[in-house]
């Protein structure tokens, strides 16, 4: 009887070892991730212009600081074209939602849907099959869409109005 008690003390002593040592290492790690989630952005180290901290940019320089709330304007059908390939013309169905900050953008943009439809039809009509295929020529296409867009909408309400041209669906057939 004095061994079996014996055996089953040395046996609880164990199991509460392990409890102890698997709560430790889960304090510690609720620690140190709580210490990154919490921890402080460098905006205190930026350079400060008018009192005001500015954002770093990729290469040490000042970035677009962008403000507001992003809102969304979808047009409001989807752009069908046929594009030349090497081998055979394909049909194209991209749909497309425009970004901008600010209501009086997303005014403007809703404003112009036809003129921001016109140079999106412009831009998509210079596509070929082969570089859509690609995620690249898709960067691309949508890249030139925004400058276009914003050179556009430069040009009849006096800023860029647009920040990203975001396609919300694409289909190469």
């Amino acid at each position: 009887m004095a061994e079996e008690e014996l055996k089953m003390e040395e046996g609880g002593k164990k199991s509460k070892l392990i409890i102890i040592i698997v709560a430790v290492v889960v304090l510690i790690a609720g620690g140190g991730a709580a210490y990154f989630f919490l921890m402080g952005d460098d905006a205190a180290d930026a350079p400060a212009v008018d009192g005001e901290p500015m954002a770093q940019g990729e290469a040490g320089g000042p970035a677009i600081v962008k403000t507001g709330t992003a809102l969304y304007v979808a047009m409001p059908r989807p752009f069908v074209f046929n594009v030349p390939g090497s081998t055979r013309d394909r049909l194209v169905e991209i749909k497309v939602q425009l970004m901008m900050r600010g209501s009086d953008n997303e005014e403007q943009a809703k404003m112009h849907i036809p003129l921001i439809e016109g140079t999106l039809l412009k831009i998509f009509s210079t596509a070929n099959a082969d570089d859509l295929v690609t995620e690249a020529g898709k960067i691309a296409i949508r890249d030139s869409a925004l400058k276009e867009v914003q050179k556009t909408m430069m040009n009849v309400s006096g800023n860029q109005t647009v920040e990203e041209v975001l396609f919300t669906g694409f289909v190469m057939q």
